[in-house]
C-alpha cells in the first residue's frame, strides 16, 4: 500500500502546517527541527534543503512537513514544542539547536528514547539517541597543524562549535609545549577585532586559526583581508568554497581549510544542478549534510518496514513531563535502524558510531591561490593527512621574460646605489655601483632577462598622499607602470604589501642606536690590582693583621712554643725561657704564607697550626682567584661605553637621543605599547631642545660633535656602514630594538614576481648576499673590519700594563736601603753610648787603685761575645766571675756585674 508520512518541524519564521495520514492509519511521524538561534534569520537554508530532498527523494511517497515555530534558543519554547512533537507520535526528529538548549534536547532523547538527527556542531556526547550528521574536526585540525609544523599560534573560536577543538589544542599544547592563544570571538566587537588584529600583527603572530559559522567567517575574512599576505590562516570549517573569497583572492592570501562536499562528483552535481534550477543559488555543505539526514531516515523507514518490525504509536503517545517519565518502547529499534545506515551522500559516506558521531569519512583540504581554490590533500582516519599539491612549472608564468627589456626603478643611498666618481665617461648601467647594483646584475643573470636603471624621479621611496591618495616614489612609479622593478633599501610594509609584490627580504635589518665612540681606556698603572675589588684587597690588609695578632696570643697562651734553654750560672738551676712568634715574627711568618713563599720559622703548638692552616687555605683561594682575573685585565684594551641598550638610554637623561622627524622609526616609537619604548617616546616628544633631525647626515653630524651627550637611532644596515666610515668615530650599540627586511618590488601580478623571488631566495642559500654587505660595508670600509685587530691588542703585555710592580720593587729596594741606613745610625748611636759608659767605668777603677790583670781572664769570666754584647738572639746572659778571682780582686765584683770585657771595647 501507499504510505504517506506525517513529518514536522521546528522553524523559527512563519510556515504553514500540513498534517497527511496514510490509508492504513499508521502515524510514522518524521519530526524535523530548524531553527535560526539568531544564526539564519528568517527562511533558513536548511529547511528549503529539507523541503527539497522530500521531494528529490522518491522513496519517500508523499511526504509533507508539519512546521512548528520555536525560538530554539529558549529551553521553555524547545521544552513546549519537544513535548508537543512528541505527544502527536513523532518517530524521529532532525533539526539544529542552540548551545543553551542543546543539553535540553538531549535530554529529552534520552529519557524519552526519541532520536534527534541533526546537522548542527557535533557535541561530545555518549547519548545514543542523538545522531550528529557533521563531522568532528579536533583530529584533522591536529594533523594540519602537525604538517604545517604550526607550534606558535592564534585560535579564534565560537563557544558553539570551539569549545570542544579548544580543549583538543590546550591538551596537546601542554603535551608538546605549543604557545597558543585562544580569542572568543562571541563576545568580540568589530572595534575590538581590529585593535586585535593589530596587537597580532605586533607581536609577529602570523599563524591563525578561525572556528565559526559560514555568515561569521565571511564576516571576519572582510575585516582581515587587508592582513592577508603575510598571514597563514586555518579555516576550521567544512564549508571552503562556500567562502565569499572572489574579492581578496587576487592578494594571493596564505588561507587552507577544510572542504565536505566534493563538487566534482557527478551524483552532487546533478542534485546542486536541480537545486539552483529551481532557487538559482548553491547549496551550501550545512543543507548538504540536511539533504544527507533525509536519505538517513528515509533509508532507516525503508529498513524496518522491509524487516517488518512493528513500530506503530496509536493513541495518545504519552506525555514527554510525566514523572517518571515514559520512554517509547520502540524507540531502541528506531536509533539502530538509523546507527545501522550505510550510504553515499553528498557529503560523501555516511556511516555512524555507537556513540552517534560521524566515522569513517573524508575531508579535502584546500588552499586559497590567486587563480582560486585548489586541492592541496586530504583527511581520513586510515590514513590521516595526506598531501597531494602538486605544483605548475613555473616557466608557464614567465616564458616571455627573457625577450624584453625591463625599467628597474632605484634610489641613490650610499652604499646600496652609488654613481662612480667617474661616471660620466660610463653610459647605462655601468655609471652606477653599489650593493643594489650588483643585486640587480646578479637577479638579471640568474632569471635571464635585460634591464636598465633608472633614478626615481622625485628622489622618495613611496608613500601615499593623505589628500590626493596617490602614491610617490618608488612604489608609485610601479603602482602607475612606470617601472618594472625596484631594487632599492625599500622596506616592506603593510601598506605598500597591498599596492605593490615583494620577494622575501634580501637583507634584515632593525632600529639601533648610535653613538660616538668613546676613547678606549689602558690598563693604568696599578691595574694589577683591578682583578680585585677596592674592598677585597682592604679586607685582605686587615685580614693579614688580624691572623698575625691571633698567632702572636695564641703562641703567648700556648706553652708548646716555648723554648727552654739551661743557664751558664752554675748556682742557678732554672731554664730560661724564649718565643719565636714575636709580634714582627708573627706578621713575617703571616706575609711568607701570603706571598707563598714560606719562613723559617713555624708554629709547633696545634692552636698556631690550625692558624697558619686556615691562613694557608685562605691564601690558596685567594691568590687562584687573582691570578685566574688578572690575563684579562692586563692585556685587553676595554672600550668603556655610557650605554648598552635602549633600557641604558631609558633610565638617564644625561645622554639625549632622538630618530629622523618623521621617518619609520620615529612611527615605531609612537605606536609601541612595550613601556621601555613608551618612556623613550615620552622623552623624545617633550625634550627641549628637539631631539628630532631633518636627515640621517644631520642626525650622524650632531652625534660626532656632541662629545657622547647625544645617541641617534636608525636602521641597523645604515648604522654599520656609517661606522666604516671616517673620522670612524660612531659606533653602533646594543641589538636591533624591532625587526624589518628590504625586499625587491614589482608591481602586482606581475611575471617577475615569482622567478625574482626565487632569485633573492637563491643568492640568498649561495651565501652572494652576505659576501655583498661585506664587500661595500667592511671590505670597502675605511675603518677596517669590525673585528680585525682583536687578536693583535691581546697577544703581548707592554710596560704600561705591568709599570706599577717595577715600581712597587723599586720603591721597596729604596725602602730597603733607607731602614738599613737608619738601623746603621741607630746602631751607632747605642754603641757610642756604651762605649762612653764603659770609659767611665775604666777610669773609675783605675782611681780605686784596682789593678786589672789578665783582661782576657775578665772577659772569659764575663762571657762577653766578640760582638761587645754577648748572648743569643739579642739577649744579654751574666756570668760569675771565677772564685779565684774574686778573692784576689775583692774591688771588681762591682764591676763584674756590669758584664764587659775589654774585647767589647
Amino acid at each position: 500500500s501507499n504510505h504517506i508520512f506525517k513529518a514536522g518541524c521546528f522553524l523559527s519564521g512563519a510556515f504553514p502546517s500540513f498534517v497527511l495520514w496514510d490509508t492504513e492509519e499508521l502515524p510514522l511521524c518524521v519530526c524535523v527541527c530548524l531553527s535560526t538561534g539568531g544564526l539564519f534569520p528568517g527562511d533558513s537554508h536548511e529547511y528549503e534543503v529539507f523541503r527539497f530532498a522530500l521531494a528529490q527523494n522518491q522513496d519517500i511517497p508523499k511526504l509533507v512537513p508539519q512546521v512548528d515555530m520555536v525560538d530554539t534558543s529558549s529551553s521553555f519554547a524547545m521544552t513546549y514544542a519537544f513535548c508537543s512533537q512528541f505527544s502527536k507520535g513523532v518517530y524521529a526528529i532532525m533539526g539544529l539547536y542552540d548551545r543553551r538548549t542543546v543539553n535540553m534536547l538531549m535530554s529529552f532523547c534520552g529519557s524519552l528514547h526519541v532520536c534527534f538527527v541533526t546537522p548542527s556542531f557535533p557535541v561530545q556526547t555518549n547519548n545514543q539517541f542523538v545522531l550528529q550528521l557533521r563531522p568532528q574536526l579536533q583530529e584533522p585540525l591536529m594533523a594540519l597543524l602537525e604538517h604545517f609544523y604550526w607550534t606558535r599560534f592564534v585560535y579564534m573560536y565560537s563557544s558553539d562549535s570551539g569549545l570542544a577543538v579548544l580543549q583538543r589544542i590546550l591538551d596537546t599544547a601542554a603535551e608538546r609545549s605549543w604557545q597558543v592563544t585562544s580569542v572568543n570571538l562571541d563576545s568580540l566587537t568589530e572595534p575590538a577585532f581590529i585593535k586585535l588584529l593589530a596587537d597580532l600583527d605586533y607581536k609577529k603572530d602570523f599563524q591563525i586559526i578561525i572556528d565559526c559559522e559560514l555568515k561569521r567567517l565571511n564576516y571576519i575574512l572582510n575585516l582581515v583581508k587587508q592582513n592577508l599576505k603575510n598571514y597563514h590562516y586555518i579555516l576550521a570549517n567544512l564549508g571552503f568554497l562556500d567562502l565569499n573569497v572572489t574579492e581578496f583572492q587576487k592578494l594571493g592570501p596564505n588561507v587552507t581549510g577544510f572542504q565536505l562536499v566534493n563538487r566534482s562528483d557527478p551524483a552532487v552535481q546533478k542534485i546542486n544542478q536541480n537545486w539552483k534550477n529551481k532557487h538559482h543559488t548553491r547549496t551550501k555543505y550545512t543543507g548538504a549534510l540536511t539533504y544527507d539526514g533525509v536519505s538517513v531516515m528515509a533509508t532507516a523507514f525503508q529498513n524496518l518496514r522491509r524487516q517488518r518490525i512493528d513500530i506503530s504509536r496509536r493513541g495518545n503517545a504519552g506525555e514527554c513531563l510525566a514523572n517518571p517519565p515514559a520512554p517509547w518502547g520502540q524507540g531502541i529499534d528506531i536509533q539502530r535502524a538509523l546507527q545501522q545506515v550505510r550510504l553515499e551522500g553528498l557529503t560523501g559516506h555516511v556511516q555512524f558510531d555507537e556513540r552517534g558521531h560521524r566515522t569513517n569519512y573524508t575531508l579535502t583540504v584546500m588552499e586559497l591561490s590567486h587563480i582560486g581554490p585548489r586541492k592541496i590533500g586530504f583527511w581520513n582516519e586510515k590514513r590521516g593527512y595526506v598531501n597531494t599539491a602538486i605544483y605548475r612549472p613555473m616557466q608557464e608564468e614567465f616564458y616571455n621574460v627573457q625577450n624584453k627589456t625591463y625599467i628597474v626603478t632605484t634610489i641613490l643611498e650610499a652604499p646600496y646605489m652609488m654613481l662612480k666618481k667617474n661616471h660620466e665617461q660610463f653610459l647605462g648601467n655601468d655609471k652606477y655601483e653599489g650593493y643594489c647594483a650588483e643585486l640587480a646584475a646578479e637577479i638579471a643573470k640568474h632569471v635571464g632577462f635585460t634591464y636598465r636603471l633608472e633614478l626615481v624621479g622625485d628622489g622618495k621611496y613611496g608613500a601615499r598622499d593623505p589628500e590626493t591618495k596617490m602614491w610617490n616614489g618608488m612604489v608609485g612609479e610601479l603602482v602607475y607602470g612606470k617601472a618594472d622593478m625596484a631594487v632599492a633599501p625599500l622596506t616592506i610594509t603593510l601598506v605598500r604589501e597591498q599596492v605593490i609584490d615583494f620577494t622575501k627580504p634580501f637583507m634584515s635589518l632593525g632600529i639601533s642606536i648610535m653613538i660616538k665612540k668613546p676613547t678606549k681606556s689602558k690598563p693604568g698603572v696599578f691595574s694589577f690590582l683591578d682583578p680585585l675589588a677596592y674592598e677585597i684587597w682592604m679586607c685582605i690588609v686587615f685580614a693579614y693583621i688580624g691572623v698575625s695578632v691571633v698567632l702572636f696570643l695564641v703562641s703567648r697562651f700556648s706553652p708548646y712554643e716555648w723554648n727552654g734553654e739551661e743557664s751558664d750560672d752554675e748556682d742557678e738551676t732554672t731554664p730560661e725561657y724564649t718565643n719565636d712568634f714575636g709580634i714582627f715574627n708573627s706578621l713575617w711568618f703571616s706575609l711568607g704564607a701570603f706571598m707563598q713563599q714560606g719562613c723559617d720559622i713555624s708554629p709547633r703548638s696545634l692552636s698556631g697550626r690550625i692558624v697558619g692552616g686556615v691562613w694557608w687555605f685562605f691564601t690558596l683561594i685567594i691568590i687562584s682567584s687573582y691570578t685566574a682575573n688578572l690575563a684579562a685585565f692586563l692585556t685587553v684594551e676595554r672600550m668603556v661605553s655610557p650605554i648598552e641598550s635602549a633600557e641604558d638610554l631609558a633610565k638617564q637623561t644625561e645622554i639625549a637621543y632622538g630618530t629622523l622627524d618623521g621617518g619609520s622609526t620615529k612611527e615605531f616609537f609612537r605606536r609601541s605599547k612595550i613601556a621601555v619604548f613608551e618612556k623613550m617616546w615620552s622623552y623624545m616628544r617633550s625634550a627641549d631642545p628637539s631631539v628630532f633631525v631633518k636627515s640621517t647626515s644631520e642626525g650622524v653630524i650632531r652625534v660626532r660633535k656632541s662629545k657622547g651627550k647625544y645617541a641617534y637611532l636608525l636602521e641597523s644596515s645604515m648604522n654599520e656602514y656609517i661606522e666604516q666610515r671616517k673620522p670612524c668615530d660612531t659606533m653602533k650599540v646594543g641589538g636591533n630594538l624591532d625587526s624589518k627586511g628590504y625586499g625587491v618590488a614589482t608591481p602586482k601580478g606581475s611575471p617577475l614576481r615569482i622567478p625574482v623571488n626565487l632569485a633573492v631566495l637563491k643568492l640568498n642559500e649561495q651565501a652572494v648576499l652576505d659576501k655583498l654587505k661585506n664587500k661595500w660595508w667592511y671590505d670597502k670600509g675605511e675603518c677596517g673590519h669590525k673585528d680585525s685587530g682583536r687578536k693583535d691588542k691581546t697577544s703581548a703585555l707592554s710596560l704600561s700594563n705591568v709599570a706599577g710592580v717595577f715600581y712597587i720593587l723599586i720603591g721597596g729596594l729604596g725602602l730597603a736601603m733607607l731602614v738599613a741606613l737608619v738601623e746603621f745610625c741607630y746602631k751607632s748611636r747605642i754603641e757610642s753610648r756604651r762605649m762612653k759608659l764603659i770609659d767611665a767605668a775604666m777610669m773609675s777603677t783605675s782611681l780605686g787603685g784596682i789593678a786589672v790583670a789578665g783582661g782576657g781572664a775578665v772577659a772569659g769570666g764575663l762571657g762577653v761575645g766578640p760582638s761587645g754584647l754577648g748572648g743569643e738572639n739579642g739577649r744579654v746572659v751574666a756570668h760569675d766571675f771565677p772564685k779565684a778571682g774574686a778573692q784576689g780582686l775583692p774591688c771588681m765584683s762591682k764591676a763584674a756585674g756590669l758584664g764587659l770585657s775589654s774585647t767589647g771595647m
